[in-house]
């Protein structure tokens, strides 16, 4: 039986929308590959969720890739509100859950710099019954650790979980520990695997 249902935050509750923040400042073609390779699709990206660096140093390993975008990695990253949106249904939906007795807990890769700047998109925490952001505990998906800390904290029986994620090797670290995950795509899909799962 499936007491907690976990989810991510991005792609899942909310939209992880950097490109639409990009192309408000004008950004399109080859210009707007360069700045997305530099910052979004680098591998230094995931410091920002993990949380050992400084923006700063983050900026810098950015800027470091492709030197001449300096002042445009700059310019966009400044201040990422509006990056993160969130999504109509994720409010109603965790109400819907908790009301039929479920646990709802997040487990997100998320920034200190992006909770911040874009707090308005996460309003739906507080509905939640807990959580994990990566960067508050230095450790992101899918390293075992945050798995065994979400766990231990909520002392959660994996198997009577499920864990919603739009990103297979995520889902890949949750079931190593014995809990049920879907790949997220849409809501209607979701909640059709949900169902299967007894979660009606």
């Amino acid at each position: 039986m499936i007491r907690t249902i976990i989810f991510d935050i991005g792609n899942v509750l909310a939209d992880f929308t950097w490109e639409a923040h990009y192309r408000r400042f004008g950004y399109t073609g080859i210009q707007l590959e360069r700045l997305t390779r530099a910052t979004v699709k680098n591998d230094a990206w995931n410091e920002y969720d993990r949380g050992t660096l400084s923006d700063e140093e983050v900026l810098q390993r950015f800027i470091d890739s492709d030197p001449e975008m300096e002042a445009d990695i700059r310019k966009c990253l400044a201040n990422v509100e509006g990056m993160v949106v969130r999504n109509d249904y994720a409010i109603p939906w965790i109400q819907e859950l908790k009301q039929k007795g479920y646990q709802t807990l997040y487990l997100s890769n998320f920034s200190e710099k992006a909770a911040k700047e874009c707090a308005k998109a996460l309003d739906f925490l507080p509905y939640m019954d807990g959580g994990i952001l990566s960067w508050q505990e230095k450790v992101i998906k899918p390293m075992p650790e945050i798995y065994q800390l979400l766990i231990d904290r909520y002392q959660l029986v994996p198997e009577e979980c499920v864990f919603l994620d739009d990103t297979q090797k995520n889902l890949t670290g949750a079931e190593a520990f014995g809990i049920h995950t879907i790949l997220f795509k849409n809501q209607e899909q979701a909640k059709e695997e949900l169902q299967r799962l007894g979660v009606s």
